[in-house]
């Protein structure tokens, strides 16, 4: 990844006798590049007013922006806080997301069946923990993933590992929503995702030492992208963000999504592990996500929207790091990953309650179909290689292997599913018949 240019030094640029003027000249211009909050390398290409150039503007768009700031009790290596602000297109992103969050179909449509949301809930757990597993360099197909996680079966190799890790580790982060930030949570969250896939088994849940060796963070190209603070400084840091965590001031209103960001930023910058970094700090903003009430996240994976954008991603906490510590960019990184999410999530529960109409249809033909065999014959119908397994529909359903099994033996016996056994495991497949049989018209 090509390393950002580092942006002048607007102390040195701003002469005082022009600052008054040169804010008249450059208004609409600072105005445009908060709107989009641009970096010093889409900034210097922006048309300028007459008589003025990049270097002369840029001070002035600093001056708007450290103006409005917040001071974070994060601070760098250097002893400089970090700060961010909230432009209007963070504000309009987080208008989004509470819009979303509050009047979800998923919370306001009784036709939502309880089962359904429990198969959005699955899907969404499975994702994340594939996408958040390859951002940090797992390496397997998500269809080989997926049936591992929906199988139960256990994992082959480390990537398949990470990914097994980070499935269990965010059904367990449910659990603990009700406690505040502690050190012993964070360190259980990081042995429970990195459990037998790191160089050395001694890091596992636990923070680095002034033992280890000095870490440094590398893009693919061997560019060292970030510099953490040294081990001696690590047990300070996280306990200054579970006290960041867990206070909520009176006399400053942080949205929680903001605030989960910046948790996710926190530790990130801090990298207090020697591996497996990345994966805590997101598992991390989701428990601070459902702790906040935000239930919705439960069904949305905001790691596969990072993983389409990995290289934004790094480059927001670049450009943080960079720019005067202001974390705002990747705030509004985020945010925009996060509206990304939900709108796949908006689609794909459209398409399933599509799928449901369709199901609902050849439900007069075989009255005695229950929601989750109607809900599978669905599938069947739009997929018809699709395998299916006891194991599959119980991990799906949330339902004993027993349940499951009745359900698909029925399926069977109605001439719907066919069955064979592969070792000591049946396979279902759908009938060659399937869409005659159940009427419909589209195979």
């Amino acid at each position: 990844m090509k390393i950002p240019e580092k942006a002048p030094d607007f102390r040195k640029i701003i002469k005082e006798p022009l600052i008054h003027e040169m804010l008249s000249k450059t208004m609409d211009v600072v105005r445009k590049a908060n709107s989009e909050y641009l970096y010093w390398d889409e900034f210097k290409y922006q048309p300028m007013p007459e008589g003025i150039t990049p270097e002369d503007a840029w001070p002035m768009l600093k001056i708007s922006r450290l103006s409005q700031s917040r001071l974070l009790s994060l601070a760098d290596l250097k002893n400089r806080s970090f700060v961010y602000w909230l432009p209007d297109c963070v504000l309009r992103e987080i208008h989004f997301i509470d819009q979303q969050a509050g009047g979800s179909i998923l919370v306001d449509d009784p036709s939502v069946h309880s089962e359904e949301k429990r198969r959005y809930m699955v899907r969404s757990l499975i994702d994340e923990a594939i996408s958040s597993s390859e951002i940090e360099g797992a390496v397997t197909t998500r269809v080989v993933a997926k049936e591992m996680l929906r199988t139960g079966r256990r994992p082959k190799d480390r990537s398949e590992q990470m990914i097994y890790n980070n499935y269990q580790s965010l059904q367990m982060i449910k659990k603990h929503v009700k406690e505040p930030l502690s050190i012993e949570l964070i360190l259980k969250i990081h042995a429970s995702m990195t459990d037998s896939t790191l160089e050395n088994p001694l890091w596992v849940g636990r923070f680095r030492t002034p033992e280890d060796e000095d870490i440094h963070v590398f893009d693919s190209d061997g560019h060292v992208l970030h510099v953490p603070p040294k081990a001696i400084a690590v047990p300070e840091l996280m306990e200054k963000l579970c006290i960041y965590a867990n206070s909520d001031r009176e006399d400053e209103f942080v949205n929680p999504v903001v605030k989960g960001i910046l948790i996710h930023f926190w530790l990130a910058y801090v990298h207090p592990f020697m591996d497996g970094n990345g994966r805590t700090a997101r598992a991390l903003f989701y428990w601070y996500m459902l702790k906040h009430g935000y239930w919705l996240f439960e069904y949305m994976s905001v790691s596969t929207a990072i993983l389409s954008a990995r290289t934004q991603y790094y480059r927001a906490f670049l450009y943080s790091e960079m720019d005067d510590n202001d974390a705002t960019y990747f705030i509004l990184y985020n945010l925009r990953a996060i509206h990304k999410a939900m709108e796949t999530l908006n689609a794909y529960i459209e398409r399933k309650q599509k799928e449901k109409k369709s199901a609902y249809r050849f439900a007069v033909r075989y009255p005695a179909l229950n929601l989750r065999q109607r809900a599978l014959l669905a599938s069947a119908l739009e997929k018809p290689q699709e395998v299916f397994t006891i194991e599959t529909h119980s991990n799906i359903h949330g339902i004993t292997y027993q349940t499951a099994r009745t359900d698909l033996l029925g399926l069977r016996d109605m001439g719907l599913l066919s069955m064979r056994k592969e070792g000591k495991k049946f396979i279902f497949t759908p009938d060659a018949d399937i869409a005659k049989k159940l009427g419909s018209g589209t195979g």
